[in-house]
């Protein structure tokens, strides 16, 4: 981790703010589905956010997940390294947000390198992780191991086709966002501009 003091002010409240947003039921649902997946010997972190933060910072059990996720022979980080220099720890992390992104997790659901490394925003590292759980059971092509329920499924594309016939007819019915003119009428109105009559 990189040597910073306390921050303090408006630096400090943002960081607070931060930290609220990380789930410790969300981060013991991770590890489960993690070592699941992984189907590997790894070993069980403590709980809490330091120990969460400390057992994903060198990128291999973040690599070894994406791996996972691909069949045999597919996987898109073909050499994860145990080193225990930084930059290759760093350099992992990368490799593993830029499989996830072509896996098919959003560019806005990826955490960045810091984020897990500093352990700036381990929230953001969560719905990372949620996010590509949720992409791998949507994919549903037999590589997500573990509780279909412990993630949401994304929609799907549903393209309607219309023929022209029916899109001519469509055109002929007033919607009711516009309104309707049943029982409508201009009876006892007078013209505009006319004084009432009160009696």
């Amino acid at each position: 981790m990189a040597n910073r003091g306390p921050s303090y002010g408006l630096s400090r409240e943002v960081q607070e703010k931060i930290e609220q947003k990380y789930d410790a039921d969300l981060e013991n649902k991770l590890v489960d589905w993690i070592i699941l997946q992984c189907a590997e010997d790894i070993e069980h972190p403590p709980p809490g956010r330091t120990h969460f933060q400390k057992w994903l910072m060198d990128g291999t059990v973040l690599c070894k997940l994406i791996n996972s996720l691909y069949p045999p022979g597919q996987e898109p980080i073909p050499k994860i390294s145990e080193s225990k220099m930084a930059f290759k720890q760093m350099e992992q992390i990368s490799q593993f947000l830029k499989a996830a992104e072509t896996y098919g997790v959003r560019t806005t659901d990826i955490f960045q390198t810091v984020d897990l490394w500093e352990g700036k925003d381990m929230a953001a590292v969560q719905r990372t992780l949620m996010a590509l759980g949720s992409v791998a059971v949507t994919k549903d092509d037999g590589c997500y191991r573990g509780e279909p329920s412990w993630f949401h499924r994304k929609a799907q594309q549903n393209r309607r086709g219309f023929s022209e016939e029916q899109l001519r007819q469509g055109q002929n019915v007033i919607g009711l966002q516009m309104g309707s003119n049943k029982g409508a009428s201009q009876a006892g109105m007078t013209g505009y501009g006319t004084p009432r009559q009160i009696m």
